[in-house]
């Protein structure tokens, strides 16, 4: 399996970058998600890509860059509902009896798709009734808890749910990839630029330690995460399941060590307001809960297991 990006896709990186770098800076990054910055990710294709003809490993691609800008919303649900249903759409698992479901970006969606043993439902977001958290995890992702989700519309079977966790936890997989390559960028740009005993903090060696392990870890990261991309496109080879835990738990646990890696090369700035690295952070710990947590596509990976 070839895991280098090829020319098209070299394009395809650099002008999502270049698009998210002029229109998508911190300041609006930080105002958080709305309907504007849905209708601009649109027009510019980050959802219609399966339906323009690009392959899962093109997505990923694109998937990485929305994460390396830690753009806010409902972007994986956006992807995969594309030509299925109409407007804004989140995702989310209908929870167990007793249980509460946590919907994301609750205001801003037209419907919300929940995902069960029966298949995928789309349902009504202004039938939803539930309480917003005060202080959700990721300030740019605002929680409503929903004590009961409505039976809503069924527009897919349980082969369909089955199919769009696997690309969902695939295009996760990429966005966590993007938040802990950026979180590298992060820390070593302010190594080289804070001081203490007249040296860059970078030219320490506990410094440079952590920075290392920050680029392994992403680095290994992308390759797991190229490969459920390619393997995506080619499911009928074996161990495809297997292919996206590993590429799950392998980026966001990059994710969430790079970010509090990050954080801890900032010093006491890396818990201010002012500096990005902690909106980082706190988007891989929420990326984590989706499609599956670290813990949980570990045992996954464990059970695919041969037996002795």
């Amino acid at each position: 399996m070839d895991l280098e990006l090829s020319d098209d896709q070299v394009a395809l990186r650099d002008g999502i970058a270049s698009l998210l770098a002029g229109r998508f800076g911190s300041d609006r990054i930080r105002a958080g998600f709305d309907r504007v910055m849905w209708d601009e990710l649109a027009a510019a294709g980050v959802f219609s890509l399966g339906a323009d003809g690009f392959g899962w490993a093109d997505r990923v691609v694109v998937f990485e860059e929305l994460g390396r800008a830690c753009v806010p919303g409902p972007l994986v649900a956006g992807s995969l509902a594309h030509g299925s249903v109409e407007g804004i759409v989140g995702g989310v698992d209908r929870a167990a009896a007793g249980e509460v479901a946590m919907v994301e970006h609750l205001d801003a969606l037209d419907r919300v798709l929940v995902l069960d043993d029966d298949g995928i439902a789309a349902v009504d977001a202004a039938a939803v009734d539930g309480d917003p958290s005060p202080w959700p995890l990721d300030p740019l992702t605002p929680v409503t808890r929903v004590a009961s989700l409505p039976a809503g519309e069924r527009i897919g079977d349980a082969a369909l749910a089955r199919d769009w966790r696997r690309q969902g936890s695939v295009l996760t997989a990429a966005f966590a990839l993007g938040l802990a390559t950026r979180g590298t960028e992060l820390a070593v740009e302010y190594a080289k630029g804070r001081e203490q005993f007249d040296r860059p903090i970078g030219s320490f060696q506990a410094i440079k330690h952590l920075l290392a392990d920050m680029l392994v870890r992403a680095e290994v990261a992308r390759a797991a995460v190229y490969s459920a991309g390619a393997h995506l496109d080619d499911p009928e080879l074996p161990g495809l399941d297997r292919s996206i835990a590993t590429a799950k738990v392998l980026a966001c646990e990059a994710a969430i060590v790079n970010g509090k890696s990050a954080t801890q090369v900032y010093g006491g700035m890396g818990f201010t307001w002012e500096v990005d690295v902690h909106l980082y952070l706190k988007r891989a710990w929420v990326l984590d809960t989706h499609f599956g947590s670290v813990e949980h596509c570990s045992d996954a990976i464990a059970k695919s297991l041969p037996s002795r």
